[in-house]
């Protein structure tokens, strides 16, 4: 049997071995437990998907008369994609009379330039289309459609993000289902324009998937509430207004809309046949930027609408698969905790029994059941839903598992940020252009990230905490090879070097690639060429 690292003596003043083998242990044990129920839940949703997946939605009635839509594209500085997502707007199959375009552009940029010129365009091919240009950006992307509600003729309302390239059938495909009173909201599933670019795209293709193809069509097909995603879906007006509107004191406008709509009555509707294609972020700092946005504008709506969500007179069901919707983003900031207390765990041997190999034996089976195997079906199973190879998903697991807790420091933060009540800047995603022609008018941006708080090249950064962020999670990935090299020391342990392996390598990678990208912002910008009028 292995023996402790270290001994202590209560003549020293110190606490016994076996007190805290106990103390490790039970915390341990507190934070597996957590992470357990939500892989738990992981595994309900996959049964879920699979009880509901031939009920497939159909209109109340086709045929009807067509409402009055009104489309909104909310920009911000997106000079390399504002061209693309307005002319595949202007491109929907819809009669004209009953189409209009609001470009939502609160651009600071040259960008504005471009969109002004490409709404002209279409404006006087007959297309009503206008350009709506706000000093102020109070409220970020809520504020702007807030803003263009007021000037909305149309009865549904559709919406799509600059990086999104609505197919011209799209509302062709939607709106039919509004024949039904009750619905409020319809939303489509994501497509992945540049899916196959890196790793970096296949894993978040594959995570994406896996909300839309299997959380989505789960939660919906067997009578629970969904979100709107923010983009590629359709509202109807009266269920916006009546909700609330648009509110801005969380970082998911759509999700706590969402929500405060269901409350109020409206029913929801999952398209997962209808697809939507769109850009995913190729660089690991714009795709850090994102998850850091949805993670704590999840927890904080969580903190805003789960109290009243609890005592709404509402099915049971409705009510526990909310709250792990609203909190499974916590899941980060326990995996981190989790992580923390491997190393101790090793240090005093973690065993509550002086003789056995429990400790060693219940550290490797909990790291690959949790960190593994619920995964591993959840994703899989989207993949296998599309058609996908499931060996082929399989040779990309590692990866995957490997940048979603890579990415544990930066959304923990997030978690905490929301939970102590944190008030940050909506960072918008960048936008590359990825798997398209670039902007006429764009220039040459080469590889420049630009966010609305981040500092241009040239300029030191005003407040280093991504810098922070991507040191600690090199510091972290250090801590866990050092745990590895422990691990392989104890016969018990030996069985989680695989999976501790992982981590390691997660952190090391978006530690390494945040820094470098990091160090490349700093370099002097190549400006945008923006033609003249």
């Amino acid at each position: 049997m292995s023996q402790p690292l270290v001994m202590f003596t209560q003549d020293a003043g110190i606490i016994s071995p076996v007190t805290l083998r106990w103390v490790v242990t039970t915390a341990y044990l507190a934070v597996l437990g957590l992470i357990s129920i939500y892989g738990l839940h992981r595994y309900w949703l996959v049964w879920l998907y699979y009880r509901h997946r031939r009920e497939k939605p159909t209109p109340m009635r086709t045929g009807a008369a067509l409402p009055m839509v009104t489309v909104q594209l909310p920009m911000f500085n997106e000079a390399l994609v504002a061209e693309r997502v307005i002319d595949a707007a202007c491109a929907l199959d819809y009669p004209r009379q009953l189409l209009q375009i609001q470009v939502l552009d609160d651009s600071t940029d040259g960008s504005a330039g471009i969109a002004r010129r490409r709404v002209a365009h279409w404006a006087g091919k007959g297309v009503d289309i206008q350009y709506i240009h706000r000093l102020e950006r109070t409220g970020y992307k809520a504020g702007a459609l807030a803003h263009g509600l007021k000037q909305a003729r149309g009865e549904l309302i559709a919406i799509f993000d600059a990086d999104f390239v609505p197919q011209s059938e799209f509302l062709r495909q939607t709106v039919d289902y509004f024949t039904d009173p009750a619905i409020g909201m319809v939303q489509t599933r994501w497509g992945h324009i540049n899916r196959t670019q890196s790793l970096l795209t296949r894993s978040q293709a594959i995570f994406l998937d896996g909300h839309f193809v299997i959380e989505h069509a789960a939660r919906n097909r067997s009578g629970r509430w969904i979100n709107f995603n923010g983009t590629a879906g359709l509202w109807r007006r009266t269920a916006i207004e009546s909700a609330g509107g648009w509110q801005h004191d969380t970082l998911t406008e759509d999700v706590d809309l969402s929500y405060r709509a269901q409350l109020a009555g409206w029913r929801f509707l999952f398209l997962p046949d209808v697809v939507c294609p769109a850009e995913l972020p190729p660089q690991i700092s714009a795709f850090k930027s994102q998850q850091h946005r949805w993670t704590k504008g999840s927890v904080q709506t969580a903190r805003k609408l789960l109290p009243r969500i609890l005592r709404a007179p509402v099915p049971l069901s409705i009510k526990i698969e909310a709250f792990f919707h609203l909190t499974c983003p916590m899941v980060y900031a326990y995996m981190m905790v989790l992580m923390l207390l491997f190393f101790p765990a090793i240090y005093v041997n973690m065993q509550p029994f002086e003789k056995g190999s429990f400790a060693g034996l219940l550290l490797g089976l909990s790291l690959f059941a949790i960190g593994s195997v619920s995964a591993s079906t959840f994703y899989i199973a989207s993949q296998k839903a599309q058609g996908r190879g499931v060996w082929g998903t399989v040779l990309q697991l590692p990866m995957l598992m490997s940048i979603g807790l890579g990415i544990a420091v930066n959304n923990s933060r997030a978690c905490l940020e929301a939970l102590v009540g944190h008030e940050s800047a909506f960072i918008r995603t960048p936008k590359f252009n990825a798997g398209g022609e670039p902007s006429s008018a764009a220039g040459d941006q080469g590889d420049l990230i630009e966010t609305d708080d981040a500092p241009r090249r040239g300029r030191r950064p005003r407040m280093p905490t991504r810098l922070i962020v991507s040191l600690l999670e090199l510091v972290l990935a250090g801590y866990l090879i050092q745990c590895v090299y422990l691990a392989v020391q104890l016969d018990n342990a030996f069985v989680s070097v695989p999976f501790l392996g992982l981590f390691a390598a997660g952190y090391l990678y978006v530690g390494l690639a945040s820094l470098w990208q990091q160090l490349r912002s700093w370099r002097p910008p190549r400006p945008i060429a923006v033609p003249a009028s």
